[in-house]
């Protein structure tokens, strides 16, 4: 595959990212609340976690997981726009554009295999997933029926996240019913 190939795959890439982050900002409010996350999260290689804001419904937990995926997302729009533009401008350094491509190519593989996960995941049958892989560390936040996760279901949601992604550091989360 020649440069221009994989400028012409990236640009299409961009383009139905494009597409989906519309898709998805036509479908939900134009409005984020603070109080639809929880910002605390535990730093162990393996947890489970849940919050303890119980009051809320399943309508805003689903929301938390829509809201997810649509800032993960915009974050790598702008991610991609920024590392597009760097390619585009005559006056950077083939280095440079070089190390932009790969960052390009590498978010969007990480993009790739968050949904995959969450497809997976949601086959296992999970309600709903959330997938999230920063440096070498994957969270994963999972909607079931029960109040706790069993040790089949963790390592189920471990398996599936170890084969798609080739990463151990795995951090599981479930909110309360």
């Amino acid at each position: 595959m020649n440069k221009k190939q994989a400028v012409i795959i990236v640009t299409l890439m961009v383009l139905i990212v494009c597409a989906g982050v519309l898709a998805t900002r036509v479908r939900s409010p134009l409005y984020v609340n603070d109080t639809d996350f929880d910002s605390d999260t535990n730093t162990n290689k393996s947890t489970v976690s849940t919050n303890d804001n119980s009051k809320k419904s399943s309508s805003t937990k689903t929301d938390v997981f829509a809201q997810g995926r649509l800032e993960r997302e915009q974050k790598d729009q702008r991610e991609i726009q920024t590392l597009k533009n760097i390619i585009d401008d005559k006056n950077v350094s083939n280095d440079t554009k070089s190390s932009a491509q790969q960052k390009m190519m590498t978010l969007t593989d990480e993009d790739s295999k968050c949904n995959k996960v969450e497809t997976m995941l949601k086959s296992k049958g999970f309600k709903d997933a959330l997938c999230s892989i920063t440096d070498s560390k994957v969270t994963v936040t999972v909607k079931c029926d029960s109040d706790k996760l069993t040790d089949n279901q963790l390592r189920d949601i471990k398996e599936v996240v170890t084969d798609v992604t080739k990463i151990r550091n795995i951090e599981v989360l479930q909110p309360v019913h």
